[in-house]
Parts: structure tokens; C-alpha cells; sequence
């Protein structure tokens, strides 16, 4: 048994030149690139003068921050989010928040079905505050 299970010596050699053949063959189809090694004192002065573009960047971050302030003083508030808002709390979007709190209480007092989520309920709800922000959001924006 022991016979079958290893190779012999022709088999071996016959595998390897295979393997060999295979390799030559890759080798000529995807030649090999090699990457040169840097010397380490080019490596140095590399580093010399990256330390001195940080310390013009450190000067110059003063000013940046001084320009961002000011924008973020620029920008107008969104009015999406107390739009959605009101409308989630709207007549026309009650009965779908009715639905959704009742099933959250249910769920969390353990009555409800097995793995029972709101999810649906919670999609009913969003998609009837999207429904009603979307008019009202860009006739604010136009």
C-alpha cells in the first residue's frame, strides 16, 4: 500500500520538469519586475524636506480655519427635518403613526408575535411624511 501512495523517482522528476516547463512558460508570458531599493540617504534627505513643508502647512491651517468659520456662518439652516416633522405629526399621517406607536408598545411589552418588528409600520409612517414634505420642502427651496 505504502507503494502506491508515494511517488517514484520518474514520477517525481516528470512532476517537477512539468512544474518547471510551466513556470518557464509564465514566465514568459508575465515577465517579472523587480523594485530597486531606495538608498537611505536619499531617504533621509526625503525626509528633511517633508518636515518642512508640515511646518508651512501648520501656518496656513490658522487661515483655513478662519475661512471655514466663516462659511459655516454663510450656510442656511436646513428646514427639512422641522418640515418632516410637522408632517409626522399632521392629521393626514395620524392614523399611520397610530399604527406604528401601537405596534412599538406591543413589541415592547412583549405581546406581540414572535421576532415581531415595526418595520412596516415604521414605512407606512416615513413614507406618508416623505409624501407630505416633499411639496412643502421645495417650494420653500424655489
Amino acid at each position: 500500500m505504502a507503494s502506491v501512495i508515494t511517488m517514484s523517482r520518474s514520477e517525481e522528476d516528470s512532476s517537477s520538469s512539468l512544474f518547471s516547463s510551466m513556470t518557464s512558460a509564465f514566465s514568459s508570458l508575465f515577465p517579472s519586475v523587480h523594485a530597486e531599493e531606495e538608498d537611505e540617504d536619499s531617504r533621509d534627505e526625503g525626509e528633511g524636506e517633508d518636515e518642512k513643508e508640515g511646518d508651512d502647512d501648520k501656518e496656513e491651517g490658522g487661515d483655513e480655519e478662519e475661512e471655514e468659520e466663516e462659511e459655516e456662518e454663510d450656510e442656511p439652516e436646513d428646514p427639512q427635518p422641522a418640515i418632516y416633522e410637522e408632517c409626522e405629526n399632521s392629521k393626514e399621517c395620524s392614523p399611520a403613526k397610530h399604527h406604528f406607536l401601537e405596534c412599538q408598545e406591543r413589541v415592547e411589552a412583549g405581546k406581540g408575535f414572535h421576532e415581531e418588528n415595526c418595520v412596516e409600520e415604521f414605512f407606512h409612517l416615513a413614507h406618508c411624511a416623505s409624501s407630505c414634505t416633499a411639496p412643502r420642502l421645495f417650494s420653500k427651496l424655489k
